[in-house]
């Protein structure tokens, strides 16, 4: 929805300025900054009953939460819940290392102990995949998130890359109310 957004919008731009009779060489798309709000989903809830964590006095609770539902409706909420263990986000994360030389899942090793060490809160990833052992950070819902750790680890890591991968759930962080994201914006050409 939001690409299509966007593209009418640059689709009416340049409907605009040809029919002014300008030149569309005269305009260039650069890259702008959005701010939006981060998802309201806890996703701590994933693949989890959402009638099993109402609160109780008898789980420590201030109050009692009672749901009187059919049986069928319970049936079919953990059938569903069961269908779909394995659902992945698709998602961005930045590779830090990729190697398959003699010494490479010892390097992968270390590589991931360090960023651990010197970046607490920020999940990472090894894995191999024949011949190659990989380290891969984040879990990103947009580009522009991953861009930002990108930018803030280059120096550690100069050939570290932003790569598309089914990511897990980012955790929801009331610290972060907006997430930036990246979008192309038709300007005058100066």
């Amino acid at each position: 929805m939001k690409t299509r957004t966007i593209t009418l919008i640059i689709a009416m731009m340049l409907t605009a300025i040809c029919s002014q009779g300008l030149g569309a060489q005269e305009y260039v798309t650069v890259d702008s900054l959005v701010y939006r709000p981060v998802s309201a989903v806890d996703s701590t809830l994933v693949g989890r009953d959402i009638f099993s964590v109402m609160p109780s006095r008898a789980a420590g609770a201030g109050a009692d939460v009672n749901v009187s539902q059919s049986q069928a409706i319970s049936g079919a909420l953990s059938a569903h819940i069961a269908a779909n263990p394995d659902r992945k986000l698709s998602g961005y994360r930045v590779r830090i290392f990729f190697d398959n030389g003699q010494n490479a899942r010892q390097a992968s090793q270390q590589t991931l102990d360090k960023f651990r060490k010197g970046h607490p809160g920020i999940s990472a990833y090894r894995s191999f995949q024949n011949p190659y052992f990989k380290v891969t950070v984040g879990d990103f819902r947009t580009r522009s998130e991953a861009l930002e750790l990108l930018e803030r680890i280059k120096s550690e890591y100069p050939s570290a890359f932003i790569l598309k991968e089914n990511i897990n759930y980012p955790a929801v962080d009331r610290e972060h109310a907006y997430i930036v994201d990246t979008v192309k914006v038709l300007r005058k050409a100066e």
